[in-house]
């Protein structure tokens, strides 16, 4: 059979195609991946700084905001989800696993999924020093595996929680909230400069999402930092913290995001 379209690029809309035809749209480096465009910016004597910056999205950050009106994101599996989270939680005994308020999107198989996102946390005697990162990308990898509608896991910093963990604050695609998204985002990219990791993380999308975890403000959001490798820009792998980018970088990257009101 034929595997369903994974990737579809947001800029390639039905309006871009009917132009695109009637001869309205030049695109003359239509051809050329990421990559390429580096390398022609470098064969052309550009700055590093701009040609080596982390990729920036066509429409702008606000494609990298998850939006909610804040109801949370609930499924009739939901307690089932949470019950095999505590079996694994008994296993690992210093992971915590809870399950988050918000709709993900994931690849799994030869599909595209829209489904749960589940949050890892290390217990409170664990010191930044001592956190065992394999076991947590381990655990990461396990989870979508063996849990039906659950499509993504993240580290997340701070004190352990376990079960739902499902208050979400509202998120629309407004000037504040883009906003609170640009300021993250500028830190993160301060610290991979600092650390001198624009060449080696291929890509390092800044994501806003609405858990708020209890947290009352209106603007009590979450921020996820996604750490990536690939050559192509099309597959690759997660950032591997402690091996690929220094555990000192990511936790200067917390610390700057929670200053943030």
């Amino acid at each position: 059979g034929t595997a369903d379209v994974i990737k579809t690029h947001h800029n390639d809309t039905e309006l871009v195609r009917r132009l695109r035809d009637a001869g309205k749209v030049i695109e003359p480096l239509t051809d050329y991946h990421k990559d390429e465009v580096r390398l022609i910016g470098e064969t052309l004597g550009l700055p590093k700084e701009l040609v080596w910056r982390q990729p920036f999205p066509g429409p702008g950050l606000a494609i990298r905001v998850i939006c909610s009106d804040g109801t949370p994101y609930t499924t009739p599996y939901d307690d089932a989800i949470v019950q095999q989270l505590k079996q694994q939680e008994e296993q690992q005994q210093k992971i915590h696993c809870c399950l988050l308020g918000f709709q993900t999107v994931g690849v799994q198989g030869d599909g595209r999924t829209y489904a749960h996102c589940v949050a890892l946390t290390v217990n409170e005697t664990v010191s930044r020093d001592d956190i065992v990162w394999s076991d947590l990308y381990e655990l990461a990898k396990q989870i979508p595996r063996q849990i039906r509608h659950v499509n993504r896991v993240i580290f997340m910093h701070g004190q352990p929680l376990s079960g739902k963990q499902q208050t979400v604050t509202r998120t629309l695609l407004q000037t504040d909230v883009v906003e609170q998204l640009r300021r993250c985002d500028k830190i993160v990219n301060d610290v991979l400069y600092k650390y001198e990791l624009i060449t080696k993380l291929s890509q390092v999308p800044v994501i806003l999402f609405p858990s708020n975890f209890g947290a009352t403000a209106s603007n009590a959001r979450s921020v996820c930092i996604r750490t990536f490798i690939t050559n192509d820009f099309m597959t690759g792998v997660p950032a591997r913290i402690g091996t690929d980018i220094p555990a000192k970088a990511v936790f200067e990257m917390f610390d700057e995001i929670l200053k943030i009101d």
